[in-house]
């Protein structure tokens, strides 16, 4: 069946009359289904940490929609909390966790090789959707890359520019690659667990890559991804792995040769014909709606989608969005850019 999977065809470079389609973020807030499973759940961290509901929201968007690919529900930061690291969310205003500032906060982690026991329930997940999604729908894993889930382990919450993350990194390099090196292990294990499990296909989520600029960005965005794909395909050579550095600009070009990545993701900053010309040339692409579309639909919706499929059609290309959907976003607006991407 995997031959006929719409997704590993682009992923294996295949040019496609119609790309296939998913959405970063599908299980979610925006769903009326998801938020009585979550209630049901009691909170997210009970929701990632519960197979069988976890397996439900995932489905969900599944049967509403007919993605051609579903993407585990889980959460970055559950691979932090794996390591040791105290974490919960706070309502309405996101993550918070235990902060890294100092050696001894460093030294408080368990090795990478621990995560496990904490992580069997995400891979319980993953077993569940390998048996229960269609058989045409591409099953996709992820994590986050070190450096953006270091930026959340720093700071202990997100931040608007990764601040604290930064300061470490120039006032202590070491411990700062101390954390680095770390993640880096264990979200190479983590993934490697997730693909055991019945993952087809596993998503590097860099969303603050961004804000690395000239030789960080090699040294702790391409760096990582490179080493984390090379571990990957040294264990699993049949398994396509997907990079999003969020919002590199210029760094997306050239990315797929210097990391291995089988796709490049690509967020709604550049445009669908630059990235065509510049990032398409390495292999598959995916992206780049502007989730914003979700929220505003219209003709404005359809015309952007169809340009999209337009500038990535003579080439490799899975549609997406540029970010994840918003919890604003309606529903319907998700059958209409459906729609306006199979129209042909």
């Amino acid at each position: 069946m995997a031959e006929k999977k719409t997704i590993l065809k682009a992923l294996a470079g295949e040019t496609q009359a119609v790309p296939p389609i998913w959405m970063m973020r599908q299980a979610g807030r925006y769903l009326p289904e998801y938020r009585a499973t979550r209630a049901e759940a009691g909170d997210f961290l009970s929701l990632c940490y519960n197979s069988d509901l976890a397996t439900e929201v995932t489905l969900q968007p599944i049967r509403r929609y007919g993605f051609d690919a579903a993407i585990l529900f889980a959460d970055i930061l559950l691979l932090p909390q794996a390591l040791g690291a105290d974490l919960w969310f706070v309502t309405g205003e996101g993550p918070r966790l235990s902060t890294i500032t100092e050696q001894a906060d460093f030294d408080k982690l368990k090795p990478a090789s621990d995560i496990h026991d904490t992580l069997a329930p995400v891979y319980q997940t993953v077993r569940n959707l390998a048996r229960d999604l269609p058989d045409e729908t591409t099953l996709i894993g992820f994590a986050g890359a070190p450096w953006t889930v270091a930026t959340y382990m720093i700071a202990g919450r997100g931040t608007p520019d990764q601040g604290p993350a930064h300061a470490l990194k120039a006032e202590n390099r070491d411990l700062f690659e101390q954390v680095m090196e770390r993640l880096t292990e264990g979200t190479i294990d983590y993934l490697s667990m997730q693909i055991d499990a019945g993952a087809e296909v596993v998503k590097l989520f860099d969303s603050w890559a961004g804000s690395l600029k000239g030789d960080d960005f090699d040294r702790y965005a391409t760096g990582p991804a490179k080493r984390i794909i090379a571990a990957l395909k040294d264990r699993h050579p049949d398994v396509p792995v997907i990079a999003f550095p969020r919002e590199a600009g210029d760094g997306y070009i050239g990315f797929h040769e210097a990391t291995g990545a089988d796709c490049v993701a690509i967020d709604d900053s550049v445009t669908p014909e630059w990235a065509a010309e510049h990032v398409q040339a390495g292999g598959c692409v995916q992206g780049n709606l502007a989730s914003s579309h979700m929220v505003t639909g219209g003709d404005d919706l359809v015309r952007e989608t169809r340009r999209i499929v337009d500038a990535f059609k003579s080439g490799p290309h899975i549609f997406n969005l540029g970010h994840g959907i918003t919890p604003d976003a309606d529903p319907d607006n998700v059958h209409r850019m459906i729609e306006a991407v199979r129209a042909g």
